[in-house]
């Protein structure tokens, strides 16, 4: 089969390369895929995970990618609640080859059944910015109707996708981001828009939930804009300044096939939608890891076209 592989830690994006590999072996509680499309991060050659497996061991050559959606071909020892021939997606394991592959082996426990009316590259787009949504505002922020949440980045990936549930239950949305975002989070539904070029951050005043995908310095600031008994939810990095009065919480998206069928149900009737960038194909993989002209939207890779034999 064909996929992308790194090979070298020290070359980064020059070190991508599509190559040929063997078919992947399902293991116990596992499923093999075939990939239809993919969805990468261009930050996951720094993580550890893309060089080493659980034991911490090289596992070069390894395959990124992490979102993926397809169709199961083979299910390994022991694997229940999925069937050969059932259209899925989720997110494919971290210490071990991803989705940036015609085939891969994920646990089935990572994955949800996709509906036969949403498209597989839709679908590839949403597990990591959905799931790190949904874990942010109700897991840990635990946000409620009412309530008013303050989301970094509201026109990104994430932020887009924090919006809409924020939305759904009824909370009030200040949104953040740079000044060609202001439209598209208001088309989105924040209730108000702060452009983080230009207007002052604390101007917004106290929040319940603040969710930060940045970092850093409106991180920081962000802090103090917590009221108390709230949180302050980040993916970046562990806060270095803590809210008075309020928890801090920092966390890594986990997998959870309840939550994806969760997003895909709304995904079908309209009440969530992945903003969708570019899409391109396998062999332009590699490319699209490099820094480009700002575009909204996430770049999916259309890995395989899809086949006969799907099932809903």
């Amino acid at each position: 089969m064909q996929a992308i592989t790194v090979r070298n830690r020290d070359a980064g994006i020059a070190g991508l390369s599509l190559e040929e590999l063997p078919y992947p072996h399902a293991a116990e509680n596992d499923v093999v895929v075939r990939v239809h499309a993919a969805g990468f991060t261009r930050g996951e050659l720094d993580w550890p995970g893309t060089w080493t497996d659980r034991s911490g061991r090289d596992r070069t050559p390894s395959v990124p990618g992490h979102e993926l959606s397809g169709v199961v071909t083979e299910l390994g020892y022991g694997t229940t609640g999925l069937t050969v021939g059932q259209r899925v997606f989720g997110l494919a394991d971290w210490t071990r080859n991803g989705s940036l592959a015609e085939y891969t082996a994920v646990e089935a426990r990572n994955l949800a059944p996709l509906p036969a009316d949403i498209d597989h590259t839709v679908a590839a787009a949403l597990p990591i910015s959905g799931l790190t949504a949904w874990q942010g505002l109700f897991d840990h922020g635990r946000l409620a109707t009412g309530q008013t949440v303050l989301i970094h980045g509201a026109a990104g990936g994430v932020g887009s996708i924090a919006v809409q549930l924020a939305r759904e239950v009824g909370a009030r949305i200040i949104g953040t981001g740079r000044t060609t975002d202001r439209d598209l989070a208001r088309e989105l539904g924040v209730d108000t828009f702060v452009d983080l070029e230009a207007d002052p951050l604390d101007s917004v005043g106290e929040v319940d939930v603040v969710f930060d995908v940045i970092g850093g310095d409106v991180l920081d600031r962000s802090a103090t804009l917590v009221r108390a008994g709230g949180t302050l939810v980040t993916i970046a990095e562990p806060p270095r300044v803590q809210p008075e009065a309020a928890r801090a919480v920092f966390f890594v998206v986990e997998p959870d096939r309840a939550q994806l069928s969760a997003l895909a149900s709304r995904l079908r009737d309209g009440r969530l939608k992945p903003i969708v960038g570019a899409v391109r194909p396998l062999v332009e993989a590699a490319a699209a890891f490099a820094p480009e002209v700002r575009i909204p939207g996430k770049t999916i890779i259309r890995v395989t076209d899809e086949a006969a034999g799907d099932q809903s």
